[in-house]
């Protein structure tokens, strides 16, 4: 491997580098973006069940919004709940606005190296082939082995650059795809609060 690192030239430092950073980027959103912990499944029917018995007091909207992202969001709309329907759901969206920016967090240098890891490569060849064209000028197609040294240089970045690109950008769209899928769970919990609170204030008002 160190041999390979070093017949790829110094740009196999930055590719190398990058790997490093997607790796850990991978390895941090895999562990935040488990949906039980961003969505724990019973929480909607806790916090109904409190609001239900008049337990949801300050200290308890307090942990709540501390709790997870969807009690966070959640949190931001029972403090609004008595404003109106539509206060409630301006206050739910700008705290799901938050939320998603925080899920999306790392994904747009995930992208950036998915995208400059395969250019990279290719600069490594680009390079790889100027020094084989310069010994080409200098001492003519006669010296195979330091032909063969500047064309291996050129195969190394880019096979490397494309190795870091790929799973870079299959884990780029896989984090994507579960932060819809996230947000779409959000949603629907978010919605089932404020169509349960504001219909049982209009029975309550038709009475």
């Amino acid at each position: 491997m160190l041999e390979l690192l070093t017949a790829g030239g110094w740009l196999m430092i930055l590719i190398v580098l990058s790997s490093v950073v997607a790796l850990a980027i991978c390895i941090e959103r895999l562990y935040t973006l488990n949906p039980k912990k961003i969505a724990p499944p019973h929480l909607l029917a806790m916090v109904w069940k409190q609001l239900k018995a008049g337990e949801m007091d300050a200290n308890r909207l307090k942990a709540l919004k501390q709790s997870s992202p969807l009690g966070r969001i959640l949190a931001a709309g029972l403090g609004n709940a008595y404003h109106g329907r539509e206060v409630m759901k301006e206050s739910i969206e700008e705290a799901a606005s938050h939320v998603v920016h925080d899920l999306e967090r790392y994904l747009n240098t995930l992208g950036t190296i998915a995208a400059i890891a395969p250019l990279l490569g290719l600069l490594g060849t680009v390079v790889g082939m100027i020094k084989v064209f310069a010994e080409i000028m200098a001492q003519g197609t006669g010296n195979a082995s330091v032909l063969a040294g500047g064309i291996s240089e050129a195969l190394i970045t880019t096979a490397a650059g494309l190795t870091v690109a790929i799973p870079a950008l299959a884990m780029h769209r896989y984090f994507i795809g579960k932060i819809d899928a996230i947000v779409v769970e959000l949603e629907q919990e978010t919605i089932k609060l404020v169509d349960a609170l504001h219909s049982e204030d209009n029975a309550e008002e038709n009475r």
